[in-house]
């Protein structure tokens, strides 16, 4: 292998492992907490003496039921908390507690997010096959009439009203069966719908469905509700006991379970009280969110079919690179769409751009079409925390947006051209590589406007090398090619009327990260991308690649949008 090619795979395998120490000290700890909760739970159940007498009807899968449902509620307690985008949002806003390495991770929250649904699902199986095993057990002690320890534990205060019985299934007639006590009982029925409504999220949320049918896995991801309210009375019934305090000292069950036949009798060489048993508490939780009404300024629609909704801030505050969820009541009173702001902070309005994908936006799209006499309704729960946030924390950053994946950088883009226009001192940032790539030519015109005055304010400022911009055009015909061979030596680019000529194809990565790292050999350089992941991981795999190992040169950072 070439000295070189050796270089560039260690500089690559050093920066990959640098990056990712953080990540993996961060999943260790979220593993480390499971395995202590069921670890010491599982020994507390399979141990403590307080539940003795259970162990003795149900063995083992006392501590399994018992140890997965404390991860249960752990995980349950973590899931939506990586969803929270107040939380997210307030977390990079902090730059004191959140630098640069802790605000990365925050870009992988829905990869967290789906990690913690998984080992719910997980813990949720282990939980119900334990359970299961618990009911058999229940009934067959309760079946048993030959008068040993279980069967006389599972015949204790059932006749009474003092709620002290161990055994739930209190008769053994054919009714009282296991699926029975299942369906009838507060724990057996919440915890089969929460499994149906777990399974139902779960299921939905596979790759396939949640991009082909997005309205089946947003309608079945509201089940959450549910899911929680399920949760928290699941346990208040209190079904799996132990031995209460007040009996543990009078009934010591490690000397008395040998002659349970003489319990609460008069016996002088063995006197031991019945025992009584008491239930396990259960834990509780909660949220809450909140959303606005909005007021417009103007409804445009750009070609290939986009739509551009200006609105009245009215207190609204935002960061470059924010996106907002958007509700259309006339259209559907339960979809929330996640939108980036394309508008700069220090405009008087926020704006999105919204293109047809998919049901839902293009009733959106065609509702503005029409020109109705009344303006439909729409409400707006907002803004969020994105990577995108950070591109002014670096010396020199790359943005590469994909279709309508370009919408953050817009935001971006226009940001500077107010910041040049009041001669903003505090900008950071000394240069800014933009690249777009489209599959048809009508999708440059959203954007052409903004570009164009960006030529314009930089060449009057003298700062034209500030920003080197790209488009690339991926869907092309040769009538369109021959006329930019044909048209070269324009001033003017024929497809986009812009000075910058378009090019045809797709970015050569390798060429792109070579020259900025040659241009910028000891520059902090922040890779920005609202795109698809396969493009994700060729950019990534540049920036291990192209990272130098020497921390006094050239890095490069990888942010992708997430929401």
């Amino acid at each position: 292998m070439a000295p070189q090619n050796i270089r560039n795979k260690a500089s690559q395998n050093g920066h990959q492992n640098q990056w990712a120490s953080l990540k993996v000290l961060l999943r260790a700890a979220w593993l480390g907490l499971n395995v202590f909760l069921f670890v010491y739970y599982f020994l507390l159940f399979d141990r403590d003496k307080k539940f003795y007498y259970t162990r003795v009807l149900l063995g083992s899968a006392l501590a399994w039921a018992r140890a997965s449902a404390k991860c249960l509620n752990f995980n349950s307690m973590l899931i939506l908390l990586p969803v929270c985008r107040n939380l997210l949002s307030f977390l990079r806003g902090t730059c004191s507690c959140c630098r640069r390495t802790m605000r990365k991770q925050l870009d992988h929250n829905l990869t967290f997010h789906k990690l913690v649904a998984y080992t719910i699902a997980l813990f949720t199986a282990v939980h119900i096959i334990a359970h299961l095993c618990n009911f058999e057990w229940y009934n067959d002690s309760q079946q048993a009439a030959d008068r040993s320890l279980s069967s006389i534990l599972s015949d204790l205060h059932q006749d009474e009203e003092s709620n002290k019985w161990l055994n739930p299934i209190h008769t053994n007639s054919t009714v009282s069966t296991p699926a029975y006590v299942t369906f009838t009982t507060i724990p057996g029925l919440t915890g089969v719908i929460i499994t149906v409504a777990l399974i139902l999220m779960v299921t939905s949320s596979m790759e396939f469905i949640r991009r082909s049918y997005f309205e089946v896995f947003w309608y079945t991801h509201h089940l959450f509700v549910i899911y929680f309210a399920g949760l928290v009375i699941h346990g208040i019934a209190g079904l799996v006991r132990g031995q209460t305090a007040e009996s543990l000292n009078k009934h010591n069950p490690e000397h008395c379970a040998q002659d349970p036949t003489h319990w609460g009798k008069n016996n002088t060489l063995s006197h031991c009280e019945e025992p009584e048993f008491g239930s396990i508490p259960a834990e509780l939780g909660g949220t809450y969110s909140c959303f606005a009404d909005v007021s417009f300024l103007q409804a445009v629609v750009h070609p290939s079919k986009v739509l551009e909704l200006q609105m009245h801030k009215k207190g609204f505050s935002m960061e470059v690179g924010q996106y907002i969820f958007i509700n259309c009541p006339s259209i559907s009173r339960l979809e929330w769409h996640p939108f980036t702001l394309t508008s700069a902070p220090e405009e008087d309005f926020f704006s999105v751009h919204i293109r047809a994908a998919g049901d839902w936006t293009e009733n959106l799209i065609d509702t503005f079409q029409q020109q109705k006499p009344k303006t439909p309704r729409i409400e707006v729960d907002g803004p969020f925390g994105t990577a995108s946030e950070d591109v002014f924390q670096y010396e020199v950053a790359m943005l590469v947006g994909a279709g309508i994946g370009v919408t953050p950088f817009a935001s971006v883009l226009k940001s500077i051209w107010y910041k040049f226009q009041h001669a903003d001192q505090r900008l950071k940032t000394k240069k800014i590589y933009f690249y777009w790539l489209c599959r048809d030519t009508g999708a440059f015109a959203w954007f052409n406007d903004l570009l164009a005055s960006l030529e314009q304010e930089m060449e009057e400022s003298g700062k034209t090398g500030f920003l080197n911009y790209r488009l690339f055009l991926t869907g092309w015909d040769h009538s369109i090619a021959g006329q930019a061979v044909f048209n070269f030596d324009k001033d003017m680019d024929v497809v986009t009327g812009l000075k910058q000529k378009t090019s045809f194809g797709r970015p050569m990565w390798s060429n792109e990260f070579s020259a900025v790292a040659t241009a910028h050999p000891r520059s902090v350089v922040g890779v920005f991308l609202c795109g698809p992941q396969a493009l994700a991981k060729s950019l990534q795999k540049c920036c291990y690649q192209y990272s130098s190992l020497d921390p006094r040169k050239v890095k490069f950072y990888f942010n992708k949008e997430n929401f």
